[in-house]
């Protein structure tokens, strides 16, 4: 019983922990020139990705609620930003947790990361398309048309929301679940001790 109750205080330790270094990271974020600028690239759901990966999926997924919730007095969507960030950082997390869970070896945790990410991009499409940028359209009184404007200056021939999202942002999310994995992996070896309490 004692053994269970350590077990769970830890847990919930390395989740509270895990949440505020996103929430922190959250705050870090960065234009890149392939994209228009108002999409941000952060790292925010790596704490996630590694919670997944060390206690399981649904902490990860606890993680990014918790994160987000954090981030929601400082937020300037109306809360449409955070509540998209956590339904898609969760479809990242459970896909790669749960096939980790069910094969743990370094291939088990590629293909993970690999579908997650995968899958979170395609989140992403019905996302942004049915309730981020319509969203953005009646809080920031910007044109539909000049947000298209936007993505069409980087590539002409973008002349719709749908093909904007398919050539820019589906990729650009993909990438970041890939660019947030190689960073766990990374760091993951040497911090999982600590975080399975396998130092204490």
């Amino acid at each position: 019983m004692t053994k269970v109750k350590k077990s769970d205080l830890r847990k919930i330790t390395v989740t509270a922990i895990m949440s505020a270094i996103a929430a922190i990271l959250q705050f870090i974020e960065f234009s890149i020139p392939i994209i228009p600028s108002f999409v941000k690239l952060d790292f925010s759901d790596l704490p996630a990705l590694i919670t997944s990966f060390a206690i399981g999926p649904w902490y990860g997924v606890t993680v990014e609620l918790i994160k987000n919730l954090l981030h929601l007095p400082f937020g300037s969507s109306a809360s449409v930003g955070e509540i998209c960030n956590f339904l898609l950082g969760s479809v990242f997390c459970i896909t790669t947790g749960f096939i980790y869970k069910k094969h743990k070896t370094r291939k088990g945790a590629v293909i993970g990361v690999f579908l997650g990410a995968l899958f979170m991009a395609l989140a992403s499409l019905p996302m942004n398309y049915f309730i981020v940028y319509p969203a953005y359209v009646v809080l920031y009184h910007m044109p539909m048309d000049a947000i298209i404007g936007m993505y069409s200056e980087i590539l002409p021939g973008t002349d719709s929301l749908a093909k904007a999202l398919t050539i820019f942002n589906l990729p650009f999310t993909f990438l970041k679940g890939i660019a947030n994995a190689v960073i766990c992996f990374l760091i993951y070896k040497p911090l999982s001790p600590v975080i399975k309490g396998k130092n204490v």
